[in-house]
């Protein structure tokens, strides 16, 4: 789709000196003997405007352009449109104290604190929800280090003890948050992988990768809660009923925001693209 659609990914939380896993250090942040090594759940990058404040930045933008036609016959012209895309987000940012103070999560009241979970997972949840607040259409928050739901060692202790509770706390006062502020109507929240985990238990106590069956959690949107679709057989091996893909939970996704099963998308070079693949899930939406 080219790079004017390409995701701002900002890159937040302090590194962790164990790597990636279920770290204990990373989601029991609070209330436990162990230490991070970090001061701090996030890096929070620089959101200020510089000395002189909005009327200097303006005048540094001015400047810029002055010199950018100067030398437009030297630039690139796909180049030029991807630097002015970033900047005007970096501009948008600067000058919103909302957008700024919704990367400030650790500075919330402690009952906020409390309720999402003073680590890596509520606070980023949080973070989401501020994001929403202020008019972000689309967020992406990963639960985790890259490898901390991928089990394939000590499954049902990294469950139980460092991964099920912190998300159940900060899911919960996201959904509450979202529904509370009115957002949740017009909000649609996926929680999902991309794949299940074996019915057979390995020799490390752990469950390794699977793609026939997979759960996961829509709400909002439209989407008509306390609905639970499809089944799979007792060891959760094959799905038994009403069997879904990928391309039905993207039409769900599409039927929920009020786009058209019609709609298309062009790619760099015009060609269309149907976004329906598929028929939404039966008996989520309204």
């Amino acid at each position: 789709m080219g790079p004017r659609w390409d995701a701002w990914h900002l890159n937040l939380a302090a590194r962790c000196p164990l790597g990636n896993g279920a770290c204990p250090h990373c989601f029991r942040f609070e209330g436990t003997p162990f230490r991070h090594a970090p001061p701090t759940i996030f890096e929070t990058p620089s959101l200020t405007l510089p000395e002189g404040g909005s009327g200097r930045l303006h005048g540094r933008v001015d400047l810029l352009k002055h010199v950018e036609r100067q030398q437009r016959d030297l630039e690139k012209r796909a180049e030029s449109q991807s630097l002015d895309r970033h900047r005007q987000q970096a501009i948008s940012v600067l000058n919103d104290p909302k957008t700024r103070a919704a990367f400030e999560v650790e500075k919330a009241d402690a009952k906020t604190l409390a309720r999402y979970g003073r680590n890596k997972f509520g606070l980023s949840l949080l973070m989401a929800f501020r994001l929403v607040e202020a008019g972000v259409p689309l967020v992406q928050v990963n639960l985790g280090k890259n490898s901390s739901w991928d089990t394939h060692r000590r499954n049902f202790v990294n469950l139980k003890d460092n991964l099920f509770p912190y998300f159940d706390r900060s899911v919960s006062a996201l959904l509450d948050d979202l529904a509370g502020s009115g957002l949740l109507r017009d909000t649609l929240v996926i929680v999902t992988g991309e794949f299940g985990r074996t019915p057979r238990i390995n020799r490390d106590a752990g469950r390794d990768h699977w793609g026939p069956v997979m759960s996961l959690l829509l709400a909002g949107g439209g989407v008509q809660g306390g609905t639970v679709l499809g089944a799979s057989d007792r060891i959760g091996a094959q799905p038994i009923a009403d069997r879904q893909t990928p391309e039905n939970l993207a039409a769900t996704l599409f039927s929920s925001l009020g786009i058209g099963r019609e709609a298309v998308w062009h790619d760099t070079d015009g060609r269309p693209y149907e976004l329906y693949r598929a028929d939404p899930m039966p008996g989520l939406t309204g």
